[in-house]
């Protein structure tokens, strides 16, 4: 087995990364492109070094490791920015923006507000008479914050 591994050229790795990348389109979402990537880069790095057996395979997984952390950090970043922008099942976020009548006196402070079928604590920094139209204008974790409407 480590003659095999000893005889290893750098036309081996380039046909290794190909096949990871081929593969990679058969549908490995993603796992096999930094496979595919790090052998390519392995046989350019030994088409201009020689390098023994064992320095290839651990460049190998240190490329390898390489771009699939880098690759995360990118995605993790955009994921978080995407959810931060999503709406979508985050009734939250939805009710920014939503106008309501209150049903009850509302007094400085946190109060109960009743927003479609849900009850939310809702704070406001003046006192309202019930039958005031409200705007949701910010969510601070469960708790809405409220103004009223200016006509």
């Amino acid at each position: 087995m480590i003659e095999l591994f000893d005889n290893f050229t750098h036309w081996h790795w380039l046909a290794l990364g190909l096949a990871f990348l081929a593969a990679e389109l058969l549908g490995a979402a993603g796992y096999l492109l930094w496979l595919g990537i790090s052998a390519l880069l392995v046989g350019l790095l030994l088409s201009w070094l020689p390098m023994s057996w064992q320095l290839q395979w651990v460049s190998f997984a240190v490329f390898s490791l390489a771009t699939t952390w880098l690759w995360w950090r990118r995605q993790l970043k955009q994921d978080k920015a995407s959810d931060a922008s999503r709406t979508l099942n985050q009734k939250e976020k939805q009710l920014i923006g939503t106008v309501v009548t209150l049903e009850e006196d509302v007094t400085i402070g946190v109060n109960r507000l009743r927003v479609a079928d849900t009850t939310w604590s809702a704070r406001c920094d003046q006192e309202l008479a019930a039958g005031t139209r409200v705007e949701i204008v910010a969510i601070d974790g469960i708790i809405l914050t409220i103004k009223p409407m200016t006509t």
